[in-house]
């Protein structure tokens, strides 16, 4: 029978993680102030304090909120003061009781509570089976969790009233504070000892999944240690009969192997200590693959091992020039390299970075370089790259870590002074995980690369011995710090007579074996080679060439395998017949003198190129029109011309005031194909001099060069290459700036020969040279098309 009791006063006591049931008695500590102060209370009043369980045992300032409503009532049965301004209080619960009213807040909780007395009644039939299946359960845990003393089944075996019971029970299980809140705030036996049943299953499903997981741990490490002492029995008896077992021959063999690698005294130690660490591992550990990993990678590696150099400067040339025709510079560079390595001894490697479009064959020389040298080739390819990891490898912390690029390229070759080709080096690119080109500083610095370490090796390595070669296609993507580091050769694009030779030597030879071809049955004459090169291919490179003399071996071998022939001619006639329509046209010169019209020289990626600029005269206002795509930069030159022309109308012999009376178009045809560039500027001057003057140009006189307001002409680049495309298009006299006659040393003697050159400084030099002596009637300009070109920028 429940009795309830409304009205008393009692000062509140909240409890942080513990709860307190009636005729409980045990111990705790009290330290805040507001609880000392209740303690104080209750031993001024009856010693009687109301103990509640807080809902969050880390709030250190619990306001009402913070505390649960239903508590015990308590008896304070002893104080004792301890260190440090805390209370150890003894206590006894009571009965039950419900806060109704907060009286006071501070200094101590005070409440007004409803209490609640439970008689001695015995069990009901139902709740008597209740708590024998309780007990039961109980019984269960306690021999599950062995934390709690026989002798408290044999106190409840005394207890008939079924709250008291469950009250028992539920303050001896180490459960959660919530779950003992519940039992605390149920009144009626039945559903007080249905929820401690409840309760008592779970806790014995999770005690039973942790037995099963304790006894699974402790089998291993029982398993593990077991292992263990026969293992260092069976070494001692090994050690006595004189014989050793694999792991020990394993590690006496790598031993031996790093003594015969010839290393340094700190650096032996280190390796050999993880040897001794491999040694001692159960064969069973996860560790002992990345150890063994890490031993085979240093044992691999060439540490001392040196190819001897070909010194023979002859031999190295010969073999440069058997598999590429030109390229002077590139291979003057290497025999010079030999030369003084001859001399000296011992030099370090050069960092040598050949920039130049694609399909110039800069991979392939580094591999006859190599090969120039006796010395072994390794090419790894940088396109792409995005992780510092990729050059430095990773750290052995990292499951399936590896060395980096550099010393896996180092293990390929075998040697520790190899040709180590970085290809595309300007195609690197950085991100979250670092920036590969900052890592191949120290890679590419003569000065540092003596010793090189990669996160994986963990040891210095000498590169000092390599000869690094990269090769990119630009320069605008490396960044400065490494390309200060590397000794830049530029490879241009093949000129017409290059190709030819290339084709000849060794792009034919290729093909006709590759197809089953021989000279007896296919023959390729110089006109077809040129007709593919002109009209099938647009390149700087010989890739493309090479694409379509493979086209036309297959073409060939067909009509031989049908019986057609027994023996083809590749002539021009051939070739079209085979490839079909031309492609790509090149310039050529104008059929007669034209006022407005004057040829200009324009350099490609695919080479040179010559370049009409016209120029209408209208009448109009003054505008100045310029059409052709032009970039900011040749347009800058076209109203640079433009003002030097009004500057010097009178001495031209031009109206002053025509930049109030005409409009002027100034266009360079082939409108869809961006052009940029200020050379040229002296050809739009002169195309507009000569709209002007109504004085025709010379149309065999092409010309190249910046202009200034004053009519200086200044210096521009691709000469070799603008002179070649001149004497392709039938031009006889070129006017090319006086500072650029150094670079005709690289144009060849025969092209020269058929070639008048006028070297000027001036803008009046050029109009003496392209205009005719003599005014004529005017005829409007006329510009006969020729065909797809690529994309032109003069420079």
């Amino acid at each position: 029978m429940i009795r309830k009791n409304i009205g008393r006063e009692l000062p509140l006591l909240p409890l942080r993680g513990l709860l307190v049931f009636p005729n409980a008695v045990l111990h705790f500590d009290v330290g805040r102030d507001k609880s000392i102060g209740a303690l104080e209370e209750a031993m001024v009043m009856d010693q009687k304090i109301l103990l509640v369980a807080q809902k969050d045992a880390k709030t250190d300032f619990p306001d009402k909120d913070d505390i649960y409503t239903t508590g015990t009532v308590a008896k304070i049965k002893q104080l004792l003061k301890m260190p440090q301004d805390t209370i150890r209080v003894l206590i006894e619960g009571l009965n039950r009781a419900v806060i109704k009213e907060y009286i006071q807040i501070d200094p101590f909780f005070k409440v007004r509570v409803e209490e609640v007395f439970e008689g001695d009644e015995k069990a009901t039939p139902e709740e008597e089976a209740l708590m024998r299946s309780v007990m039961s359960l109980f019984e269960r845990y306690m021999d599950l969790s062995r934390k709690l003393p026989p002798d408290v089944i044999i106190s409840l075996n005394g207890v008939a009233n079924p709250g008291r019971f469950a009250d028992i029970v539920a303050s001896q299980m180490a459960i959660k504070t919530e779950d003992k809140q519940k039992i605390l705030e149920t009144l009626s036996f039945k559903k007080r000892l249905e929820l401690l049943f409840q309760i008592i299953s779970q806790e014995i499903e999770i005690l039973e999944i942790e037995k099963r997981i304790n006894n699974r741990v402790k089998k291993q490490i029982e398993k593990s240690q077991k292992e263990y002492y026969l293992r260092e029995q069976m070494r001692a008896i090994q050690k006595e009969l004189g014989q050793q077992d694999e792991r020990m021959l394993e590690a006496d063999e790598y031993r031996e192997k790093i003594k015969a690698l010839g290393l340094s005294g700190e650096m032996e130690d280190k390796i050999l200590k993880e040897v001794d660490r491999l040694e001692k591992m159960p064969p069973a550990s996860v560790e002992i693959s990345v150890v063994r990993s890490y031993l085979e990678w240093i044992v691999s590696m060439p540490w001392n091992v040196l190819t001897e150099d070909v010194m023979d400067i002859r031999y190295a040339e010969k073999i440069l020039n058997e598999e590429h025709y030109g390229l002077e510079k590139i291979k003057e560079r290497i025999l010079e390299f030999l030369a003084v390595k001859k001399l000296s001894g011992r030099i370090k490697g050069p960092v040598l970075c050949l920039v130049g479009p694609p399909g110039v064959g800069k991979t392939s020389l580094a591999r006859s370089i190599a090969r120039a040298m006796g010395r072994k080739f390794v090419r790894i390819s940088l396109g792409g790259v995005r992780d510092e990891a990729e050059i430095r490898g990773h750290r052995r912390t990292y499951v399936g870590a590896l060395p980096g690029r550099i010393i896996q390229g180092m293990r390929q070759a075998g040697s520790r002074n190899p040709v180590f080709l970085l290809d595309e080096i300007d195609k690197m690119s950085a991100d979250f995980r670092g920036d590969p080109s900052a890592a191949l500083l120290e890679v590419l610095d003569p000065e540092q690369n003596n010793g090189f370490s990669d996160h994986y090796i963990e040891l210095p390595f000498d590169l000092s011995r390599v000869l690094f070669i990269t090769t990119a296609n630009t320069l605008y993507n490396i960044p400065g710090p490494l390309l200060d580091r590397m000794e830049t050769l530029t490879i241009p694009g093949y000129t017409e007579d290059e190709k030819l030779e290339i084709a000849k030597r060794h792009l034919i030879p290729k093909q006709l074996s590759e197809h089953g071809l021989t000279q007896d049955k296919i023959t390729f004459a110089d006109d077809g080679l040129l007709k593919i090169i002109r009209s099938y291919t647009r390149e700087a490179g010989v890739r493309n060439l090479e694409r379509e003399i493979a086209g036309i071996c297959r073409k060939a071998a067909k009509t031989i395998v049908e019986g057609e022939k027994t023996l083809l001619n590749v002539d021009a006639a051939l070739v079209e017949r085979f490839l079909g329509s031309p492609r790509f046209y090149y310039g050529v010169i104008e059929k007669q003198d034209l006022i407005g019209v004057a040829t200009g020289l324009a350099w490609t990626d695919a080479g040179g190129d010559i370049l009409s600029i016209e120029v209408t005269v209208m009448k109009g206002k003054g505008k100045l029109i310029l059409t052709g795509k032009l970039g900011d930069v040749m347009q800058e030159s076209a109203h640079a011309g433009y003002s030097y022309v009004r500057s010097r109308a009178e001495e031209l012999g031009i109206e002053e005031d025509f930049n109030e009376k005409y409009d002027i178009h100034i266009h360079v045809p082939e409108g869809a194909i961006p052009k940029d560039g200020p050379s040229a500027g002296i050809t739009m001057a002169c195309a507009l001099i000569s709209a002007l003057s109504s004085r025709p140009v010379d149309r065999t006189v092409a010309m190249t060069g910046e202009i200034t307001l004053r009519g200086r002409v200044l210096p521009v680049g691709g000469i070799k290459e603008k002179v070649l495309a001149a004497h392709r298009a039938g031009i006889k006299t070129i006017i090319i700036p006086e500072e650029n006659t150094k670079d005709l040393e690289e144009v060849p003697r025969h092209v020269k020969d058929d070639l008048c050159f006028v070297f000027v400084n001036n803008m009046d030099e050029v109009l003496e040279r392209a205009l005719t002596r003599h005014p004529e009637k005017h005829i409007p300009p006329v510009h006969e098309g020729d065909g797809a070109r690529m994309n032109v920028y003069p420079s």
